[in-house]
This record gives C-alpha cells, sequence and structure tokens, in this order.
C-alpha cells in the first residue's frame, strides 16, 4: 500500500484570535497582544501538535480613523513587530517553523536579508518570510506616502526587492567562516561575493555582515490572487496561502498555480500551498455551529460594516443595515486584497442586505464546524481531491480553539496516516520537504570541473 501524502499545517495566530470579537471572549486574556509568555505558550502548543509553522501576520501601522468602530475590534492596534516576537519564540521552541509578514514597500532589501538571516540562525533553520507588498493606505502614510503606489508598481518592485534580498543570502558561501585559530583566518575570502546590484527601485554594493541562513535561506511564503500575484508565487514562493473558500476554486487555483511554476524553470514540489481554513469543533456538528453563532452575536454592527468598507476598498456606513447593498457602491477595481474585494462584491450582486454580508464575510474564507471526525474528514478530503498540500489555519479564539485542534484533530489524522507523528527533521524546510538551495556562486564554480569530468 502507497504512503498517503502528508499534509503540511500551519498556525496563523492573532494575540486572542482572529474572530472579530474575539478579545470579547471570557478565554481572552487582557493583554494578550503584547504578553510574550503567552505567545510562547501559543507555539509551544502548537509544537505540541506538530504544525509545521506558526504564523504573525503585521502591517506597520495602526488605524487613525474611525477610531470608534476599531475600538470595538482591536485589529492591529497594539502589537509586538512580528521578528523580534518570533526571536524570542524561538528560544522555547525546538521544531516549529517560525513565519512572519514583511513588506517590500516599506522595509530596504538589506534589512529584510540581515532580519531573516538573523532568525534563521537563532532558530537553528526554521525561519520563513511572507513577503507582501502591503495593501492598507495607513501603513503607505507612516511612509512619506499619501497611499499605496498601484497594484502592477507594487509588485515589480517586489520582484527586484526579492532577487536582492536572495543575492544577499547568497554573498556568503557555505563554510565561509571557519574561525581557524593555527592560520589566524576566520573567514575564507574567496568564498565571498560582492552584491553589485543597480535597478529600478534599489541600489545595494555590498555583502551581508552574517554568515549564510541555516536553510540556505529563509523559506518563502506568499498569498497573492491577482493574475500578477499568482506569477510572483510562481517564481518565488515556497509556501503558498490559498484563499478560495470552495473546493471547486480551490482545485482550479491550485492547478493554476502549478502549472505557472514550469515558466520559471521550477518543479511543481517546489511549492506547497496551504489553504485558508478555520475551524471550529463541537461534540456536534450543530454544538460547533451554536458556538459559533454566540460568538458571532458579540461582533458590533459598526465592525462588520467597518470591515466590508475596508475590503471592499469604499466607505458603507452610510447605508442601511437591513437592505441589499446597491450595485453602484461596488468600485470599479481593487488595489488591496483582490481576493477579498471580490467575494464582498459577488455578496453584494446576490442581493444581500448590508447586515447579512457583514455576518457572512470572513476573511479565512472557510469557517468548518464540526466533530473533529468531520474536521479531519473535510482536511482528508481537500488533500485527496487535489486543492492543496495543507492548511493555514487562522485560529478564531484562543486558546481554546488551537487546543481543541491539537487535542481531537491531530489525533485523528495521525490515525489515517495524513500528517506526522513527530517531526523527522529539525529545519522548516525538512518539515515541508523544501529542498536546500544550493548557493548560486558554488554552483557557477562547480559547473566548469563538472564538465571537464
Amino acid at each position: 500500500m502507497s504512503k498517503k501524502k502528508q499534509m503540511a499545517i500551519g498556525a496563523l495566530v492573532h494575540a486572542n484570535g482572529s474572530h472579530a470579537a474575539s478579545w470579547l471572549m471570557d478565554e481572552a486574556r487582557p493583554h494578550a497582544s503584547t504578553d510574550i509568555d503567552y505567545y510562547r505558550e501559543m507555539a509551544q502548543l502548537a509544537e505540541r501538535g506538530k504544525f509545521d509553522f506558526f504564523f504573525i501576520a503585521d502591517t506597520p501601522a495602526a488605524r487613525t480613523e474611525n477610531l470608534q468602530a476599531w475600538s470595538r475590534s482591536p485589529l492591529f492596534m497594539n502589537v509586538l513587530e512580528p521578528l523580534t516576537l518570533l526571536a524570542a519564540i524561538a528560544g522555547a521552541t525546538t521544531h516549529i517553523g517560525l513565519g512572519a509578514t514583511a513588506s517590500t514597500s516599506f522595509y530596504e532589501p538589506y534589512n529584510i536579508a540581515r532580519l531573516f538571516a538573523s532568525l534563521d540562525h537563532i532558530s537553528h533553520g526554521r525561519a520563513a518570510w511572507n513577503v507582501v507588498t502591503s495593501a492598507n493606505d495607513y501603513a503607505a502614510r507612516n511612509f512619506g506616502l499619501d497611499r499605496l503606489p498601484p497594484h502592477g508598481d507594487r509588485y515589480a518592485k517586489a520582484k527586484e526587492f526579492i532577487d536582492v534580498v536572495e543575492a544577499l543570502w547568497d554573498s556568503w558561501e557555505d563554510g565561509a567562516f571557519v574561525y581557524d585559530k593555527a592560520s589566524c583566518q576566520s573567514f575564507i575570502p574567496e568564498k565571498q561575493h560582492l552584491v553589485d546590484h543597480e535597478g529600478k527601485y534599489f541600489t545595494v554594493h555590498g555583502v551581508l555582515n552574517i554568515e549564510r541562513p541555516p536553510q540556505g535561506r529563509p523559506v518563502i511564503i506568499q498569498a497573492g490572487a491577482s493574475d500578477t500575484g499568482r506569477d510572483f508565487a510562481a517564481e518565488y514562493a515556497e509556501v503558498v496561502f490559498g484563499s478560495s473558500g470552495n473546493l471547486d476554486g480551490a482545485i482550479a487555483f491550485y492547478r493554476d498555480l502549478k502549472e505557472r511554476m514550469v515558466k520559471f524553470g521550477r518543479h511543481p514540489d517546489d511549492l506547497k500551498i496551504a489553504s485558508g481554513i478555520s475551524v471550529v469543533i463541537g461534540e456536534s456538528e450543530q454544538e460547533a455551529r451554536d458556538k459559533l453563532d454566540s460568538w458571532q452575536e458579540l461582533v458590533h454592527p459598526d465592525v462588520g460594516v467597518l470591515r466590508l468598507s475596508q475590503d471592499l476598498e469604499t466607505d458603507l456606513s452610510d447605508l442601511p443595515l437591513d437592505e441589499p447593498v446597491p450595485l453602484n457602491r461596488i468600485p470599479a477595481t481593487s488595489n488591496l486584497h483582490k481576493a477579498y474585494f471580490d467575494e464582498i462584491a459577488g455578496l453584494i450582486r446576490d442581493g444581500l442586505t448590508l447586515r447579512e454580508i457583514a455576518r457572512r464575510f470572513n476573511r479565512a474564507k472557510a469557517t468548518f464546524c464540526g466533530t473533529p471526525t468531520q474536521v479531519a474528514d473535510h482536511m482528508e478530503s481537500w488533500i485527496e481531491a487535489g486543492a492543496c498540500d495543507g492548511f493555514m489555519i487562522s485560529f478564531v479564539a484562543l486558546p481554546s480553539t488551537m487546543q481543541d485542534f491539537v487535542t481531537k484533530v491531530v489525533p485523528e489524522l495521525q490515525r489515517r496516516g495524513v500528517f506526522r507523528t513527530d517531526y523527522e527533521g529539525r529545519t522548516l524546510r525538512e518539515h515541508l520537504g523544501l529542498s536546500r538551495p544550493e548557493n548560486r556562486h558554488a554552483v557557477a564554480a562547480a559547473a566548469p570541473l563538472a564538465k571537464r569530468a
């Protein structure tokens, strides 16, 4: 009997959970968002569940408008800087991968290369960088802009950015630092390679001041849903967050992205697609649905409308809650999150009222309610259907929904032989079955020797 395909599982963690009212729940801890001990507990719980990685989303901005509404759901209003947070978590864990968002719109390539190389060394090879171009103008205003540049321009800049970062990670060959006391030589000069880059967006002349990361390069994560974003992912990404909430859409996305990799000379196995999902578990499906419904009742209408307005990129707060949203309120195009924009526009075209759309719209795309067996059935069926290689689980309420998943669903997945019973390697690349990239300069130097042989 052939071995079943093994799924990858990541944990997307917001302080009290991803639900708009998670901070209002009885289990929520005040000030959890800046409590490093709390985050260490969550990472250790995910590691007990043998998760591939623990992921922190981020934006370099607080909201500065509609503060009354934001005070009712304080997303990103009081959060730790993610790489600092993950460096602290690294010492409290031993195997789980550590991923963070950092924007190509607001960093310099050298900063990113150094920060993630440092995290990879600190964690002994568990770092991952979620490459984003940012998708809100609050961040733009913190960096000298009135609003974000157009979508296409942001991706053109991101492409040059990641090329420079990867060159910097290769600016030292493996084994360059020898610390040979007898010969008084700390590093081998021939193994340093200058990055001399002058492009449209960046000019870099130098090398990274830290040796090559343990993984060769930290794992690259991406979540683009647009055509441009998919091409970017097909060329660079090693993990992609899938955003489709239905099976057919997920299968189409999976096939499209894997097929795009061919034109960039990449093998489909070099990329893992993790479908986004939230899970609510109960002793019965109805119990799980009742639990979710009770949480939905905590969401203030101001919050639901604000979130819709943000992702549709137009203000809906003047509209009556219990009437359909006029079709002419849908903007012609999206410049931020295309997948979320398209979902809301579709709900409006279906004729739902503003209140109904606010209750139904869920950035996690799929909130699955059921028993542990039903959750495992759902996850296994998506893997078998070719919809994904694994899942990015957005835990809606913490710590309860993660605790339920680790203690009830993970054992069921392990029993079925579709998820690891223990870590077999140490690095995130080993967990995901991704190869360690060879240093480009070592490959180039070896090529003439291979030809002569």
